[in-house]
């Protein structure tokens, strides 16, 4: 590996690790452009792009850090790459990373939105998608493989895995108990010795960048600093709130726009576990308690965040459009609903990047802490278990038309109808399985070849 930084200490202008804003940029353009999937997607493209390809963060601090997002209230995929982000360029680094992230899904989900309201329905442009999301499938596969050979590196760790899966896909226990009780059997292992708990290395044939610059001369913005913890939350509380309390003393409680403010905030601090885990009670209270939308209208919604780049929780900035179409206080539709639909994401996304500002100078310094690299390889080995039951999750919406919800004995889990195998999704998705396993094909390529497929396939009438 050429040795960056020392050129970008003669050139006097760049940062440490020589990788310059622009370059960065262009990177997290390409992530966002890629970040279809929901959260296995969108941290398989990262994964892909930053460890393997760019070799910026090492395997160990990659999983380090999506353990703490992981940890967090909010979409985990969006907040890891802000994090990174952070990692490379400080607070400017990580607000491009993650506002770059969300960036095409507010467009896309807009647009479609507009498409929605004037005529109904969306049918053909879900139909461009679909062949995306038959490739995304098996670039998801590929990530829990990869990433499952580097942290289930013994019998014990692959045995957490497949506990924390089954106990989350099966039986529905709640994330934060199954990374509590991974946590708990990481740091007993560790109290005794177990080798098999020990941390995950940070590189692998080359020191990666990030870790290469961490390495010696820590970045002042990587160090634990109070005053600077309490002047970052404060602004970024500000900038989260001011708008909410703005609009509740100025519309009253009533209106529809204070109502969006007032429960996506809420919701922004309490969706642990990722959009999967909040999707059913947002759609139980935009259908059921604020009638913004129907059941039907609600899965329409979903069906747009699934099938455009961005976090799933993107589906809020649909609600908060429909709801404030409706009910326009005044104002033109149109206007109220492009008004409505960015005050949902405003009030969401802000908190993601408050949770990281905040929080990732003290999660970074505790990777020097022994005690807990018990607990952290326990963790790790969890969330591999988690990704695979959102993979799953992912594959059962991708490859079946319908599912049913079981529920006995303890189990609360979905299966699919097995007369409703979708047949073309299914061959795609093999297809471009062997293209990327068999042909080590590049992800750009299968995805607009499978993009192009769906859409033939559509004019063909097959789908």
């Amino acid at each position: 590996m050429t040795d960056v930084a020392t050129t970008a200490k003669a050139r006097g202008h760049e940062p440490a690790h020589g990788i310059s804003f622009n370059e960065a940029l262009l990177v997290w353009m390409r992530v966002a452009i890629l970040s279809f999937g929901g959260p296995a997607g969108q941290i398989a493209v990262m994964h892909r792009i930053l460890v393997e390809e760019k070799n910026w963060i090492s395997e160990g601090r990659f999983l380090h850090a999506l353990n703490y997002c992981m940890l967090l209230p909010g979409p985990e995929a969006q907040q890891l790459a802000t994090y990174i982000g952070w990692l490379l360029h400080r607070t400017l680094g990580g607000i491009v990373a993650g506002g770059l992230f969300i960036l095409p899904g507010i467009f896309a989900i807009m647009g479609l939105s507009y498409i929605y309201a004037t005529y109904g329905n969306v049918g053909f442009v879900e139909a461009l998608f679909f062949g995306l999301k038959a490739a995304v499938l098996a670039i998801v596969i590929q990530a829990v493989v990869r990433v499952g050979k580097r942290a289930l590196r013994n019998r014990v760790m692959i045995a957490l895995a497949a506990i924390a899966f089954v106990a989350i896909f099966f039986f529905a226990v709640p994330f934060p108990v199954i990374i509590g009780a991974a946590a708990v059997t990481g740091l007993i292992g560790a109290r005794l010795g177990r080798s098999e708990f020990a941390a995950i290395e940070h590189g692998g044939k080359n020191s990666a960048v990030i870790d290469g610059m961490l390495g010696e001369a820590v970045p002042d913005h990587v160090r634990p600093n109070a005053s600077r913890t309490l002047r970052v939350g404060a602004i970024w509380l500000a900038l989260w709130l001011v708008p909410v309390f703005a609009l509740l003393v100025a519309l009253g409680p009533g209106d529809v726009f204070t109502q969006i403010a007032i429960f996506f905030s809420k919701m922004a601090m309490v969706t642990f576990g990722g959009a999967y885990a909040v999707l059913a009670y947002v759609a139980q209270q935009a259908a059921d308690y604020y009638h913004w939308v129907s059941p039907r209208e609600m899965l329409d919604g979903l069906g747009m965040a699934e099938t455009t780049p961005g976090p799933l929780i993107m589906v809020v900035q649909f609600v908060g459009f429909m709801a404030a179409f409706r009910e326009a206080s005044g104002l033109s539709p149109m206007l109220a609903a492009t008004l409505g639909g960015l005050l949902a994401t405003w009030v969401t996304f802000t908190p993601c990047f408050l949770w990281i500002f905040v929080g990732a100078p003290y999660i970074e310094a505790l990777r020097g802490n022994k005690a807990l690299a018990g607990a952290l390889s326990a963790i790790t080995a969890a969330v591999v278990g988690v990704i695979l039951n959102l993979s799953i999750w992912f594959a059962l919406h991708t490859l079946f038309r319908q599912t049913f919800a079981v529920h006995g004995f303890g189990l609360s889990f979905d299966a699919p109808v097995p007369g409703s195998v979708d047949w073309p999704a299914l061959a795609l998705s093999i297809a471009a399985a062997i293209a990327i396993f068999r042909f080590n094909a590049g992800m750009l390529g299968v995805l607009a070849a499978s993009c192009i497929t769906g859409v033939l396939l559509r004019l063909a009438g097959v789908i």
